[in-house]
């Protein structure tokens, strides 16, 4: 059986790493050094999926990926909840009395202020956790710690001084695994399932209250919506939604069809089953 090809902005050790080994089993994983690299990777190889993160519990959305969702329109075949558990990491040499430094990107330095605040390290921001880690690797210095994952550690067999050192536990991060084709599950009353789309509304008074008002009549959950706007303008704004529904439910359809006569732009990015995560 073939190894399914999953692009990951990142290291290997990265979030997105780990959360491509849990969802799948046998993985041949292309790391990028952007997100907009890992997103150019699947739309011009179909054969390639991503895993990309959406938005986390305390840090809120991931910067850029809304901007990239319209411009490349793959299409979202599931979603995946990943606990983020942040570790202090330095070479196997070194010890708690040598660090000076810590190093990782800047959402995991500011989950962690607590610690680095405590030991009076001076913090060096990087691209993203793994690449910290693995850059501390290839160092000799022993007065830098890298903040990164377990699996971190193991590849690029560095020693942990402390584990879950995060500010606040419950850190989880959203990813969405995309691709360039379409792979809409069937229907199946037993299930709960979840559309994402991207809007954008014409120019008219009360715009976004109409274009909503069929989700309400026909009683469908909108579990999420965020406006951003679009580049170079501050003229216009696009809208992403999610909500509870799949496209061969024909409330959804009449919702749908509402949303569309009050908007310039839309585009369907998935329907796929919700995680039992929400349920949790």
């Amino acid at each position: 059986m073939s190894k399914t090809k999953i692009a990951i902005q990142g290291e290997l050790g990265a979030y997105s790493h780990i959360a491509a080994k849990e969802f799948f089993k046998d993985l041949d994983v292309k790391t990028c050094l952007t997100f907009e690299e890992a997103f150019k990777t699947a739309f011009e190889n179909e054969n390639y999926k991503i895993i990309i993160p959406l938005e986390n519990s305390l840090a809120g959305r991931v910067a850029d990926i809304h901007y990239l969702l319209p411009k490349y329109k793959l299409q979202i075949h599931a979603e995946h909840y990943q606990k983020v558990e942040h570790n202090l990491l330095c070479r196997q040499e070194a010890d708690l009395k040598d660090i000076k430094y810590v190093r990782s990107h800047a959402q995991a330095i500011g989950q962690c202020q607590k610690m680095i605040n405590e030991l009076k390290f001076k913090t060096i921001i990087s691209a993203d956790t793994a690449g910290s880690a693995k850059d501390l690797s290839a160092s000799k210095d022993k007065s830098i710690a890298a903040i990164a994952s377990q699996l971190s550690a193991e590849i690029y067999n560095l020693k942990i001084l402390k584990k879950n050192i995060e500010d606040e536990s419950g850190n989880v991060t959203r990813f969405l695994i995309m691709g360039k084709n379409t792979q809409q599950p069937e229907f199946n009353k037993d299930k709960v399932f979840i559309t994402t789309c991207i809007f954008r509304l014409k120019s008219e008074p009360s715009a976004l209250y109409k274009c909503l008002g069929g989700f309400a009549t026909n009683q469908i959950n909108l579990t999420k919506l965020e406006s951003f706007s679009v580049k170079n303008t501050f003229d216009q704004t696009n809208f992403y939604m999610d909500f509870e529904g799949h496209l061969d439910e024909k409330n959804v359809q009449n919702a749908m069809e509402e949303l569309g006569f009050h908007t310039e732009s839309l585009d369907i990015l998935g329907v796929y089953e919700a995680s039992n995560y929400r349920h949790n």
